[in-house]
């Protein structure tokens, strides 16, 4: 595994595992332990993924110290607001049952996020959390609040894979010292990214599937990775990326695979937003 140093100094893996889609407590349990096991160190939850509390338990039963895990969770829309994300953040803490958090992120760019970042900042001061940062927060968008806050986010959590690359959203990351930690690397199966022709051909070349192709290519741009599997098998299969290093030859041909927008959410839609602000984890 091999690590990077966020903009306040904080380590990283740049690998982690997803919990996204994996409601069921005991199944989510059990998934976060095998991926432990398999050598996984960042585990990344939401309090709208419902599965804290799961992530918890499996954390206090892994065995690995605490100051050896990352454990990332998010705040929803509904609690975007200086006060509401304070409770928030003692919320997720009580779920997960933990004194800190090493990430934690807003999950969306709407509401008053701004206040709400200026809670997470008080909780960085007071060590809660260690370090702080924003999800699916666009270029304009990440400009606005980096010139608005005290505390630079120290990760960007967006759509990052083959068909949706966003470089101009990394250039800016990496202007102001932004992380991009990419949700979605497999592109959610679109484009049969798992059987791809140029990713197969690819990974023919280093007996690496095409799935260890698309990871290996985002965390070569630099970018962090949180694949997500149930099955354990997949897992160490997703973490077996660090004996390969893609050559320039080969980055330019997954370069081409790029279709300039997401073929799986939109943020400019107002159906959308309405949705996600209608999502009410709590009265």
């Amino acid at each position: 595994m091999e690590y990077v140093t966020l903009n306040n100094g904080v380590k990283m893996p740049l690998e982690g595992f997803g919990v996204f889609q994996v409601p069921d407590p005991a199944q989510c349990e059990q998934a976060v332990l095998d991926a432990i096991e398999s050598g996984y160190r960042l585990i990344d939850t939401a309090a709208a993924y419902m599965n804290e509390e799961a992530v918890g338990r499996a954390v206090a039963k892994c065995g690995v110290p605490r100051e050896e895990l990352f454990i990332t969770t998010k705040l929803w829309v509904q609690d975007a607001g200086y006060e509401e994300a304070k409770k928030a953040i003692q919320t997720s803490l009580d779920k997960l049952g933990l004194d800190y958090l090493d990430l934690y992120l807003i999950h969306q760019p709407m509401g008053d996020y701004v206040g709400a970042y200026r809670a997470m900042e008080e909780a960085c001061r007071e060590g809660k959390l260690k370090a702080v940062g924003v999800c699916n927060f666009y270029p304009a968008r990440l400009a606005d609040l980096c010139e608005t806050v005290d505390v630079i986010p120290a990760v960007n959590q967006v759509e990052l894979h083959p068909f949706f690359q966003q470089e101009n959203a990394l250039a800016l990351m990496k202007e102001y010292g932004v992380v991009p930690e990419a949700w979605g690397p497999f592109a959610e199966g679109n484009h049969g990214i798992f059987t791809h022709p140029v990713l197969t051909e690819i990974g023919g070349k280093y007996g690496k599937s095409a799935a260890q192709v698309a990871l290996r290519w985002n965390i070569q741009r630099g970018v962090v990775v949180i694949p997500k599997s149930v099955h354990k098998d997949r897992m160490e299969q997703n973490m077996d990326v660090w004996d390969f290093n893609l050559s320039d030859e080969d980055m330019a041909e997954i370069a081409k695979l790029d279709v300039g927008h997401s073929e799986i959410v939109s943020h400019d839609d107002p159906a959308f937003v309405k949705m996600l602000h209608g999502l009410k984890l709590h009265d």
